[in-house]
């Protein structure tokens, strides 16, 4: 997915089959060889629901940076929090940050514009030496499991809210909603 945010380049990407050893030094590396010319966070594919999962991550990040409630001073890290719908940081990664045994990783670039998001993100690629499936990030039985417990939504939660449509969505819908109510939650 890609698309402009409120004046911001982003793009979205899931990558399979990924070998990550070192987050930190991986997140450094990438940033080094792309100047610190935009932001990249890298979180587990299998707790996303959806590619609009993460947009509304990025959205809610770059209007807490705006808005001045930002709760890290890294809108990378800014973005996790949202993502994991988390109030702290170290809970957040525990949540959705990528750990070394992790194979399908979701990928958030943020730039100035796209050609530099496309950097970015061509940098992440040659380094996550994994293969770019999207798919990873879309919700499948498995996963919709997982979710419900990472995020806390309760069966009864996603009966009252499907409306007739899929699991998928509406827990889509109900993990989206959990991140725009963190800033009331601050």
């Amino acid at each position: 997915m890609e698309a402009e945010i409120l004046n911001k380049y982003v793009i979205i990407a899931g990558f399979e089959d990924t070998k990550v050893k070192d987050v930190e030094a991986l997140l450094k590396e990438i940033q080094k060889k792309t100047g610190n010319r935009g932001h990249i966070q890298l979180l587990d594919a299998g707790l996303i629901a959806g590619s609009e999962h993460l947009y509304f991550a990025v959205l809610n990040a770059l209007k807490a940076f705006q808005g001045g409630f930002n709760i890290s001073r890294n809108l990378a890290v800014e973005v996790l929090l949202f993502a994991s719908a988390q109030h702290q940081i170290d809970k957040a990664i525990k949540l959705l940050g990528i750990k070394a045994c992790l194979s399908d990783v979701a990928v958030v670039v943020i730039a100035d514009n796209r050609s530099e998001a496309a950097e970015i993100l061509e940098e992440a690629s040659r380094m996550l030496s994994g293969k770019r499936r999207d798919d990873v990030l879309e919700i499948d039985e498995g996963k919709a499991e997982a979710i419900k417990e990472a995020f806390e939504i309760t069966d009864l939660e996603v009966e009252a809210a499907s409306r007739g449509g899929s699991t998928a969505e509406t827990l889509k819908n109900l993990v989206i909603e959990r991140m725009a109510l963190l800033p009331a939650r601050r």
